[in-house]
Parts: structure tokens; C-alpha cells; sequence
């Protein structure tokens, strides 16, 4: 569910792994380029870091995403910054929370993507291309834990 009004994008999906193995998806930078993109994470509160993509000059992104680690709860919880590069058109500041709780053998994953600007055309497309892109996030870290071992 995505809340253009509000500049906030919702995901709720379930994952046939248990919450350790989604945990580490999340966590490690091995795992998390092979679902998302190529970074240097670390999971270190104020440690930041960068991931890389194609740049987007539709939506005024140079193909470089700065993040830091704002807050995590071991198993639970993580949440980061989402920022575009000093350089880039776009001026997106947002928050990226990734929820997990256990549930039955598997684990529910919640991500909330909050801080779009709905009155910035680049924010608001953005907001529009991430709301698509984030779809499916459960299929593929699922295929990153499998395609680990």
C-alpha cells in the first residue's frame, strides 16, 4: 500500500525463511546486493554507506544513493537513510524501515519508505518508481537467502 498523500510507501509480505536468515538478507552486503543493490553496508549504527545503480535522470538520480545506519534492533529491526547524492536534482531525504516478526514457520517482512515530498515532481515520481519497485521485495530477498546456501 503506498500513501501518496503522505509521501509514505507500505509493504507487508510473508517469507517461507526464518526470521535469522531474513535478518541476514537485511544485513550483510554479500546478501543484500544479490536483492537490491551493490553497497557497502555495515551494520553500525551511523555508519554510512552508499548503494549503486543505473542512474535515473527522470527522477534527477545520478545512480548513487546515500544511506547511513539511523537505528536497529538485532532480528527485529532496521532502519536507514535514503538520500540522494549532494549532486543529483532530486533532493530526497527519506527513511527506510524494514520490520521483521516471526510468523508461523516463516517471517513477515514490513518496510515503510517515508519522506517523499508528494508537492516535488521528482520526489513524487520517484515516490511513484520506488512504490513499484519495492513490490515484490519478498520474492526477491527470499532468492537471495536460497541462493545462499
Amino acid at each position: 500500500m503506498n500513501d501518496v498523500a503522505h509521501g509514505t510507501i507500505h509493504l507487508d509480505e510473508f517469507l517461507p525463511h526464518a526470521p535469522h536468515k531474513v535478518w541476514r538478507a537485511l544485513t550483510e552486503p554479500e546478501l543484500i546486493a544479490r536483492w537490491l543493490m551493490p553497497n557497502d553496508f555495515k551494520l553500525e549504527v551511523g555508519h554510512r554507506f552508499t548503494f549503486r545503480s543505473r542512474p535515473m535522470p527522470d527522477v534527477g538520480f545520478g545512480g548513487i544513493c546515500h544511506s547511513e545506519v539511523l537505528a536497529f534492533e538485532v532480528g527485529h529491526m532496521l532502519r536507514i537513510a535514503w538520500r540522494a547524492a549532494p549532486e543529483d536534482r532530486s533532493s530526497l531525504d527519506s527513511v527506510v524501515t524494514f520490520t521483521l516478526e516471526p510468523e508461523g514457520r516463516g517471517t513477515r517482512l514490513f518496510l515503510t519508505h517515508d519522506g517523499f515530498d508528494p508537492g516535488d515532481p521528482l520526489q513524487a515520481l520517484s515516490h511513484r518508481i520506488m512504490g513499484s519497485g519495492w513490490k515484490g521485495i519478498g520474492r526477491r530477498v527470499a532468492a537471495a537467502i536460497e541462493n545462499a546456501g
